[in-house]
């Protein structure tokens, strides 16, 4: 619980420093951490194909952070304030909540326990949006520390509750997901799904790309995808544990007046009842 508690104080910290195209696809990291620990200590082997995973999402990490954008920190709340009123960040904000709200109200009563898609889909929507204004909260913090208070400014505790709202409906859907369906699919699809739609607010409301050119963009997407297949491939090749072997069972077929145990050579007669009884 201490470790959880530290990583997540880690990760709040490096939203603040760093764009989210950067922090979030190497959240993947933490899933080789977890693979090498289950490895030595669950006695959980790790196939060779899972090797490959690994290997690909440390490749396509160092890509991302070779290639990744600079971070522009906002000088107060109400400039990040414009960013999230822009056109273009509110288009988004309003197709990610009319999709949420579909998904509520028509996808999940008739697909919610067959589609993984339903419960992930508004995990992954509201995440993007819990991720974008932590981000603004954590920026707040840290200018407030700096000397310049940012808690009269109505803003701050508008994204707070922004936060507060998003990261309460996706762990309400996220537990969802995991009861009905197995967790070895739902933690890639979600990492997928999440992880690119935040990445697209990301730098729809912060303009992470802003300034770059083709080259190191493209450079990030492919490194964001090879991150995403070595994701994949380690949790499909993830060793099953074997079932426990049947206790106490025999199995017998009738051949003539016999049976006979496929486990054994011998016959064993088969006994009629008039032996037993006279008439």
């Amino acid at each position: 619980m201490i470790t959880m508690i530290m990583g997540e104080i880690a990760n709040f910290v490096a939203y603040i420093y760093a764009p989210a195209v950067l922090v979030t696809p190497l959240g993947a990291l933490s899933i080789i951490v977890s693979a090498c620990l289950a490895h030595f200590l669950l006695n959980e082997r790790i196939q060779k194909m899972g090797i490959v995973g690994c290997v690909s999402c440390i490749v396509g990490s160092v890509v991302i952070v070779i290639h990744a954008p600079q971070e522009h920190t906002p000088s107060s709340v109400q400039d990040i304030w414009t960013l999230a009123t822009q056109p273009a960040f509110l288009v988004y904000v309003v197709a990610t909540l009319s999709a949420v709200l579909a998904l509520v109200l028509h996808f999940e009563p008739h697909y919610g326990q067959t589609n993984i898609l339903v419960y992930l889909g508004i995990c992954s929507l509201m995440g993007s949006l819990t991720v974008v204004s932590i981000k603004a909260i954590g920026i707040a913090i840290k200018l407030t520390l700096d000397g310049m208070s940012q808690i009269a400014y109505p803003q701050t505790w508008f994204f707070l509750t922004v936060a507060v709202i998003c990261v309460i409906t996706q762990l309400i859907y996220l537990n969802k997901a995991l009861d009905t369906f197995n967790a070895t699919l739902v933690s890639p699809v979600y990492y997928v799904m999440f992880t690119t739609l935040t990445i697209i607010a990301s730098v729809i409301m912060f303009k992470d790309w802003s300034g770059q050119n083709a080259g190191s963009i493209a450079s990030e997407i492919c490194g964001f995808i090879t991150v995403l297949s070595g994701t994949i491939i380690l949790h499909v090749t993830r060793e099953q544990e074997p079932p426990p072997p049947a206790v106490g069972t025999v199995t017998w077929f009738i051949n003539g007046d016999s049976l006979k145990s496929p486990e054994e050579e011998h016959l064993i007669p088969h006994h009629r009842l008039d032996e037993y009884y006279e008439p």
